[in-house]
């Protein structure tokens, strides 16, 4: 197939970009961040406004990449930028138009972020999201077609790599969390820590914390991409993964490229893991701080435990499937049934 994809080329969706290129599909690219030079203070007006009065730059950034072409399907990513006359513009070159959205533009966090999105909904073909609220309020918001499907690991990118004694220096640690600070992840990681879990936090906005002070000694600041993220998750004996409570999730892609890079994933107790993972046996769930400290130092002090849990859960995230090429060939047969 043609596929003109509209996203940037960098986190997840590289990912998703090469996925679809290993399925033998034609991709077209084009970043919608790249419709005008950016800075600070414009990237703070798009995000809070939902990028008034500035549409048009987006739309005609993306029909002059591809003017003269059309395509058998168009995947927008996210797509906070572009607004219903976009959509239908995309329409008139391309059979099929989906958005695939791993946010939650139906809560209030973002503010005025997802404007467009919300306008445009009902001219996509197909909206795919991960979570059962955002399908049920898509549906409520207009969308003639929603996916509920699950997030996803890469085939290529989080695999078990083998960690060189520089890796090991810099990454190997008893616990780490790699994510972005959100305020009632302060807290938990503030309580552990007092548990006296060995703890390390890679991510970026942890200065924002209340707690940063007493958190300062434990953190890594700055986004880990690429190589370096799976490195910091393969290093660690013990992967953390905690959820965004302002966008309702009950997973995330953590919750498989944890377990298919080969390391003990521990996790909020939802249904959602519970569906994906044996509690105990393939991974191990909490329900609070203090359950995780509890779990965490019970398990280091039994090597041999965290190993049989790490294997187990590569295992059963291999046979469930939970990777980009099943994820999206899914997204592109159910596009073909609208």
């Amino acid at each position: 197939m043609k596929i003109l994809y509209i996203g940037p080329r960098a986190g997840t969706a590289e990912h998703r970009i090469g996925a679809f290129e290993r399925l033998g599909h034609h991709v077209t690219v084009v970043d919608p961040d790249h419709a005008f030079p950016r800075n600070k203070l414009l990237d703070f007006w798009n995000f809070h406004t939902g990028v008034l009065g500035l549409s048009w730059l987006f739309k005609h950034h993306i029909l002059s990449h591809v003017k003269g072409s059309t395509f058998d399907f168009v995947f927008v990513d996210h797509g906070e930028e572009l607004g219903s006359s976009t959509i239908i513009a995309l329409k008139k070159i391309a059979k099929t138009v989906v958005n695939y959205n791993q946010d939650n533009p139906y809560v209030s966090r973002d503010g005025r972020r997802w404007r467009l999105f919300l306008q445009a909904l009902p001219y996509y073909d197909l909206i795919a999201t991960h979570r059962l609220s955002s399908a049920e309020a898509a549906r409520r918001a207009g969308a003639r077609r929603v996916l509920q499907v699950r997030e996803a690991a890469d085939e290529v990118v989080h695999r078990p790599i083998d960690l060189t004694e520089e890796d090991r220096a810099r990454f190997s640690h008893p616990v780490a969390f790699v994510g972005t600070w959100f305020p009632e992840r302060g807290p938990f990681m503030l309580r552990l820590i007092e548990r006296g879990v060995p703890l390390r936090i890679y991510g970026a906005r942890w200065q924002k914390a209340p707690e940063y002070d007493k958190l300062e000694p434990y953190i890594v600041l700055g986004n880990l991409e690429g190589d370096d993220y799976v490195k910091a998750v393969r290093g660690a004996s013990i992967a953390l993964g905690l959820l965004s409570k302002g966008n309702e999730d009950l997973h995330t892609t953590r919750s498989f490229e944890i377990p298919a890079i080969g390391t003990l994933f521990c996790a909020e107790r939802t249904s959602d893991h519970l569906e994906m993972y044996q509690d105990g046996e393939e991974a191990v769930f909490f329900d609070g701080p203090d359950e995780c400290a509890d779990h965490c130092l019970a398990l280091l002090a039994n090597p041999k435990r965290i190993k049989e849990i790490a294997e187990a859960g590569l295992q059963r995230v291999r046979r469930n499937g939970d990777f980009n090429e099943g994820l999206l060939t899914r997204i592109v047969e159910a596009a073909a049934r609208t």
